[in-house]
């Protein structure tokens, strides 16, 4: 790779990116960033490969592979990770805020529209039919991540089996207790280290994984500290996604604190998947609905601040992280977990739903997104016309 802060020019030259351009740039992909981390990290190849030239085919592939081993939202890791090889640290974050914020205040003036006391009849609509296919959604995404997990694991049958045992775990822990998922996923990790290691002479240690303390339960206080640990649970605890913890902070914001009904949570991830940005937007609506306006800035802030952290501290470390046998075999194990998490979250998603209505959006949405693999904005949004077409009907809406 070249030095980070410094840009490859076709002719083989190096010239430093300015800053005025990083921030342009990365801030129109936040803005046009429709569509989830696929489309973020189409729009930066071709930005940063196909067009300016900034980056190599290679480098590009390679902080997709690092950035994917990482907990949190790959696509956000993914576009500092560019922004800090082209103009170092201070690249870094301002590429990443700027790919951030554009989404960020779309989905803090939604969250003022849909969780408003006395919101229009046909925005309720909208957000009852956005939220029956959330489920359909949580599908769509464990299939697409099961490809390159299911080859992470190897070609024995042994590796299959525990690929599926792990995805079962991830998935009874959605469904059933989601407090524990983040323990589930982290225990899968671990079993998959030790499983490879015992195949070698075995070791004093297991290499690559430093073993945290999780905490099994948030602080009873609730409020911002709550707040702040569901936002960390995100940015930091989550691999495959943000997905991954939708039950876990359903179980939160919903049961635990009251911050907002099913319905509500339910319009949560909608906002998060039909804005454009990072998916993980959610844990904003969450943090709004919790303490308006300052919670979905510190939800937003503490989610996100871990991507950085990673990037910056761990950016020149990402080559000895791709090739360490203990990292690798960690994110075999969690990795199908999550994914089986992903799936799981889809019950306690369709049990939240309150009308018949719903219901059949949910079915239509099963068709557009798993049978047919078709759009996920194009679908939600499908979704909410129906529901505002209910709205005026005169069925409804409300949770």
């Amino acid at each position: 790779m070249t030095e980070p802060g410094r840009s490859v020019l076709a002719g083989g030259s190096v010239e430093p990116v300015r800053l005025t351009t990083i921030a342009r740039e990365w801030g129109r992909i936040g803005c046009i960033g429709f569509g989830g981390p696929p489309a973020h990290i189409a729009l930066l190849r071709r930005l940063c490969v196909t067009e300016r030239g900034w980056m190599t085919p290679i480098e590009f592939e390679d902080g997709i592979a690092a950035t994917n081993l990482l907990p949190g939202p790959a696509s956000t890791q993914l576009a500092i990770f560019c922004a800090w090889r082209l103009r170092g640290r201070l690249g870094a974050i301002v590429g990443g805020v700027f790919f951030i914020v554009p989404g960020l205040v779309l989905v803090l003036a939604l969250s003022a529209l849909f969780l408003s006391k006395h919101p229009p009849h046909w925005v309720v609509g909208a957000a009852g039919g956005a939220g029956a296919a959330v489920a359909a959604v949580a599908l769509n995404a464990a299939m697409g991540l099961m490809p390159s997990s299911w080859a992470r694991i190897g070609a024995r049958r042994a590796g299959h089996t525990r690929w599926v045992l792990y995805a079962i775990a991830g998935g009874a822990a959605a469904a059933t207790i989601g407090p524990f998922l983040v323990i589930v996923l982290f225990s899968c990790g671990v079993a998959e280290v030790v499983v490879r290691e015992l195949r070698k002479k075995p070791p004093t240690a297991l290499p690559g994984i430093a073993v945290f303390p999780l905490v099994a339960a948030v602080a009873s206080v609730g409020g911002i500290g709550a707040v702040v640990w569901e936002a960390f649970k995100v940015g930091a605890l989550s691999y495959g996604g943000g997905f991954v913890i939708v039950p876990l902070m359903q179980t939160d914001a919903v049961h635990t604190f009251h911050w907002m009904t099913n319905a509500q949570f339910l319009n949560a991830v909608a906002l998060g998947q039909i804005t454009p940005g990072p998916v993980v937007q959610t844990i904003a609506v969450v943090g709004y609905a919790a303490a308006k306006l300052r919670g979905g800035l510190i939800a937003a802030a503490v989610a996100f601040l871990p991507s950085f952290c990673f990037v910056l501290l761990g950016g020149p470390h990402f080559g000895r992280l791709r090739a360490n046998g203990g990292v690798q075999a960690f994110l075999s194990g969690a990795g199908p977990a999550a994914i089986g998490a992903i799936a799981g979250a889809a019950i306690p998603l369709g049990l939240a739903l309150a009308h018949l209505w719903q219901v059949g959006v949910l079915a239509a949405a099963l068709v557009w997104l798993v049978a047919l693999r078709r759009n996920v904005v194009v679908g939600l949004l499908a979704a909410a016309a129906v529901g505002i077409v209910v709205s005026f009907a005169g069925l409804p809406v409300g949770s």
